[in-house]
Order: structure tokens, then sequence, then C-alpha cells
């Protein structure tokens, strides 16, 4: 079945073309590069997998209840159009969510395999280009896990969110080449990070699970990346151009923030787009959400060096101001852990699966004997 058929509402033109600006960069400086930049080359290229035999596909899913949801964790308990669901209606609502959601990661891992090709092109530093070069392969891998469990598991996907093509559009469309690294890999890739986490966390569901925490064990370096080529240029930049990017960030922090309430969804339930929002603003567990998907951006923002008093003034507006201490390297080390340990508990089952099939061999070889 075609993707377009998959679709709950048509995504227009199947190709989106955002024009680009800026010039391609090549160094003819071929020495040693930043060791540190290096070492997440080194990292980046030891760490490639393949989400077709990483990944546990033959894992069952009901695409129905494909996290385990609870019920109040949706926006519509509680209201009186809940109060006329059938269980099979709410079935269909937990369904419409996870498309919606996993949609909305798939648009952005493609956005980030071209933010970081764009990379490759645009950064003047070599060390910088094979580094990206890598996170294109990585972001390949994503689009096409994400894909993958949305046809096979889902069955539906979302078109991308006016506010995350917004943010995404603007990103590539900037000439200047640090662009593409703040606008991915500080807040398109921050939030997405932390929206994993807290369905990782949460779900009891082990193939979304899987997914989920092989991708963050990539994204750690992403960010890091970002991390170190941004808080490097920035202190050469006077107070004008780091005033340009900061209001990049509050236009694109203010963009996500209200990217993320699902609006779509009840929209696709009957319910009108005002109502909808205010189901949304009323949402405790949305309120929340909301705050902690930021856990990942305000840090990095603050340790790159953009930190003036407009940005600080937006960050107290969103009520993510005290964020700025979190410790951005413990989440990411976290972040490896997790996929790790993963790994090792399902080695672990296959191989124990794989010994007990040895013993049973043997033993059914006694009898017959």
């Amino acid at each position: 079945m075609s993707t377009r058929d998959l679709y709950t509402k048509a995504p227009g033109d199947p190709i989106w073309q955002v024009p680009a600006t800026g010039s391609a960069r090549f160094s003819w400086d071929y020495d040693d590069g930043r060791e540190r930049l290096l070492a997440l080359y080194q990292k980046g290229k030891d760490k490639q997998w393949d989400g077709n035999k990483r990944i546990a596909w033959e894992l069952e899913v009901d695409p129905y209840d494909p996290l385990g949801t609870p019920d109040d964790v949706l926006t519509l308990h509680g209201t009186r159009h809940w109060a006329k669901m059938t269980e099979k209606d709410k079935g269909e609502l937990r369904r419409h969510y996870a498309s919606w959601q996993f949609s909305q990661f798939l648009h952005g891992e493609q956005g980030a395999m071209v933010c970081a090709a764009r990379i490759v092109e645009s950064v003047p530093d070599l060390d910088a280009k094979f580094y990206s070069a890598t996170q294109t392969m990585d972001e390949a891998r994503h689009a096409e896990v994400y894909s993958r469990f949305l046809h096979e598991k889902i069955g539906m996907l979302y078109p991308i969110n006016d506010n995350l093509q917004s943010l995404l559009g603007d990103t590539l469309r900037d000439s200047r080449w640090d662009m593409p690294y703040l606008g991915m890999q500080v807040l398109i890739e921050g939030l997405a990070l932390a929206a994993f986490g807290m369905i990782r966390d949460t779900t009891d569901k082990p193939l979304p699970k899987q997914i989920l925490a092989y991708v963050m064990q990539d994204e750690a370096r992403h960010v890091a990346f970002g991390r170190m080529a941004l808080r490097d240029y920035y202190k050469q930049l006077s107070d004008a151009e780091l005033r340009e990017r900061e209001e990049f960030v509050i236009e694109g922090c203010y963009l996500m923030r209200d990217r993320l309430r699902g609006i779509e969804v009840l929209e696709n339930f009957g319910i009108g787009r005002k109502e909808a929002e205010e189901y949304s603003e009323q949402n405790e567990f949305l309120h929340l959400f909301r705050k902690l998907l930021f856990s990942r951006i305000v840090p990095c923002v603050k340790d790159i060096g953009l930190w003036g008093e407009r940005l600080q003034k937006a960050y107290l507006d969103m009520g993510v101001f005290d964020l700025g201490d979190s410790n951005l390297d413990l989440l990411m080390s976290q972040d490896e852990e997790i996929a790790e340990a993963l790994d090792r508990e399902r080695f672990e089952v296959e191989e124990r699966e794989r010994v007990a099939e040895v013993a049973e061999a043997i033993a059914q070889g006694g009898a017959e004997g």
C-alpha cells in the first residue's frame, strides 16, 4: 500500500522544495582536527547499527494501544466527548495519538538528515564535515525505522505539523552555516530527545521502547556535536550576532511549544480547533509534558553561550527557565546506558533460549537412543 493511502489527510505536494541558500565550503587542510570532535567521529563510526537486525520487528504491537497509554493522559479524558466514547473509540484515539507522535518523529528525522547533509556541505572545518557525514547516515536509519513502525505496526500516518515545518524551513533557508546546527541539533533534536525519552521511560511495550532507546543513543552524540561546534564558534561572535541567534531560538521555542498539543488528532474526531485548544490547555499531563520537553534544549542553549536577557525572559514566560541548570551530560550518558542495557538483556534472553534448545535436543537424542 502506498504511504499516501495511509495518511489521515493528504499532505499536499509529494515533494516539499525549500530553496537552498549559502555556500558549499571545501577545506584543503587535511591536518588533524579537534581531538574532541574526531573522538566523536570515531564513536559515530563505531556505533553504526542496522535497523533490520538490531530491532526485534517480530514483536507484536496492538495498533489500538501501541504505547500502553493510560486513560487519564489522553486529552479528551474527563470531557463530555469521553463520556460518549466506546472502548473501540478509545482504542482508535490511542492509535491516532501514536500515529501523530511517531509521524512527527519521522518527518523530523528526515529534516535532520537533510540538515546534517547541509552541514557537510557548508561547515568550513573538515573534522565537522567528517562527523556530519556519520550523522547523515544515523538520521537516514532513524527515518527508516520510524517509517517501518508506522507502516507495519500502526498502519496510519499524519502529515508534518505546520509549526515543525515552519521551523524546519526557517532553518534550511538561512544562509549562515551555523543555523542548521542551531535549528536542528539544538532545537528540533533537543525537543525530540526529550519526547523520545518520556515515551521510552513510560511505555511498557518492548518494540517502541527498543526503537526509541536505540535512536536516543545516536541522538546523544548529535547534540554533543552541536554543543562542541557552536560553543567554539559563538565565542567569536559580536553581541549583535549573538542577539540574532537568540531571537531565532526564542521564535523557534515558541513554535515548538505550540507544536506539542496534537490538535490535529482531536480535529479528526470532529472537535473544532478552538475547543481542541482549550482541552489541550486544561490537560495537566500536557502542561508537564510541554515543560519537560525543554529539559534538553534550555541547558544546551545556555551551554553554547546564548543566554541574553531577552532569551532568559522568554524562558521565564514559558516556565522553563529553571531547566537551564539541568545536567545535560548526565542525561546523555543515561541515554547511552539504557540502550546498552536493553541490548544486554536481549542477548542474555537469546543466549538462554539457545542453551535451552541445545539441552532439549540432547535430551531428545538420549531418549531416542
